[in-house]
């Protein structure tokens, strides 16, 4: 019988999914379209690899097993699986038609909306992926400003400006990486040390996991309009789930440009670049940046949907009250086991368990961890992504949950053999840094 969302004495029968795998790796390069939802990043022979559908915070795998699930298709599903006024929306816009000849009334409605709660949004364009939109912007920010060099902070997608900068970047030009930089988080002296005249912008996470402090945002905007370099946050996590207007309504602060995707369709594929009017209108003629799907109705429809239910539940202060019990929880669970290596850390809505490598592999810690969620029908890979619908019941019993996972992890560490309770390979890294972090971009004009 499959597991259920329960103490389960067996971990859950994989079969299905394992021989899925072993068809998909012989045509699908690492058998995924996205790193965080492959086989990597999930201890192997013990978890699942495919899902077959969803409903509310709970999805069922190929096997039939049925788990809580916190990652949420890795951020897109804000309110929940096949959450009804979405997939209604969806419905109807389907009857009429998916995409067209001309341009779609939706276009307008979603600009009007989203003009109406982000903060810069004096203009809008619509993309398909993250990925689009940042790199969008740099190519604006750039013909704006007429400079070259990118400073980034994060993690913006797989374009060859970004992903320069990591162990991953086979295939891309020297003169390519050579203009691509990154600083320290928190850290405005790696700005100030690294930006320089021909710095065209300088394109961050506004928050990942870490606050900000000392007024870093605010001192980073500062040092950008001193030096005539444009200012873009990457909200693909923080938009729509920090509060309606992202981070720039929850900091008070204005970028220069933004970009958005994730959360603000429920799942559907579309990502949106806001900014100010004087840089946006180059995309009318100067910058080029049209795409055949930019109009696509159904993810128009559901974005639509999507932001009204959020702005009309208040979503981000719901997100916020659940992720916060489930943040104090864990930390109240680790302290009375005397755990403190182990916490949970960031904002409310979106929160990460952390493993300190003085008591061990934190790869292997984590991994043990998984293992023992999802043997108790918890889809787990450190992460807390708060949706709409995860309920107090969910909240209780992943608590519960953690009450008896985190004993076992203690065992293993005190027994300094985290290996030996592993049922399976323990979980890889995506990216590694490589030597040109926090560095003064090559070629300064100074």
């Amino acid at each position: 019988m499959a597991n259920k969302i329960q103490p389960n004495q067996d971990f859950p029968d994989i079969s299905q999914s394992e021989k899925l795998y072993q068809r998909a790796v012989k045509l699908i390069p690492s058998a995924t379209q996205t790193l965080a939802k492959g086989p990597g990043q999930y201890i192997k022979g013990i978890a699942p690899k495919y899902l077959l559908k969803a409903k509310g915070s709970h999805v069922y795998d190929v096997d039939g097993n049925e788990f809580l699930d916190y990652n949420m298709a890795i951020g897109p599903v804000s309110l929940g699986y096949a959450y009804d006024r979405v997939d209604e929306a969806i419905k109807r816009q389907l009857e009429d038609g998916i995409t067209f000849s001309l341009m779609h009334p939706l276009e307008l409605e979603v600009a009007e909306l989203i003009h109406s709660v982000v903060p810069n949004a004096e203009m809008i364009r619509y993309s398909k992926t993250g990925a689009d939109v940042t790199s969008a912007a740099i190519r604006v920010a750039r013909a704006f400003t007429g400079r070259n060099k990118v400073l980034c902070c994060g993690y913006h997608g797989w374009h060859d400006w970004y992903i320069s900068v990591t162990d991953r970047n086979m295939g891309i030009p020297d003169e390519i990486k050579a203009m691509t930089f990154t600083f320290n988080y928190n850290d405005i002296q790696s700005v100030i040390d690294s930006i320089d005249e021909d710095t065209a912008c300088v394109i961050l996470e506004p928050v990942v996991f870490e606050a900000p402090k000392d007024d870093f945002l605010h001192k980073l905007k500062t040092v950008c309009m001193e030096n005539g370099t444009l200012l873009i946050f990457d909200e693909m996590w923080t938009g729509f789930r920090l509060s309606l207007g992202g981070a720039q309504e929850y900091f008070d602060i204005k970028a220069d440009l933004a970009c958005f995707s994730k959360a603000v369709a429920n799942g559907m594929p579309i990502s949106i670049l806001t900014g100010r009017e004087d840089i946006m209108r180059l995309f009318e003629k100067d910058v080029f940046f049209y795409t055949t799907f930019g109009g696509e109705a159904l993810s128009l429809a559901a974005a639509l949907a999507t932001v009204n239910e959020i702005k009309e539940k208040n979503v981000p202060e719901y997100l916020s009250k659940q992720g916060e019990k489930l943040k104090n929880g864990f930390n109240q669970i680790a302290l009375d086991l005397k755990m403190d290596y182990t916490k949970c850390i960031g904002f409310n809505c979106r929160s990460l368990v952390t493993f300190d490598p003085i008591k061990g592999n934190p790869l292997e810690m984590k991994s043990l961890m998984q293992q023992e969620m999802i043997r108790n029908g918890i889809l787990w890979s450190a992460f807390h992504n708060m949706s709409f619908s995860h309920t107090d019941n969910d909240i209780d019993y992943t608590l519960k949950t953690y009450e008896i996972v985190l004993p076992t992890l203690k065992k293993a560490v005190n027994e300094n053999n985290i290996r030996k309770f592993l049922k399976g390979e323990p979980v890889e890294p995506v990216f590694r840094k490589v030597s040109n972090f926090n560095s003064k971009p090559k070629y300064s004009a100074r």
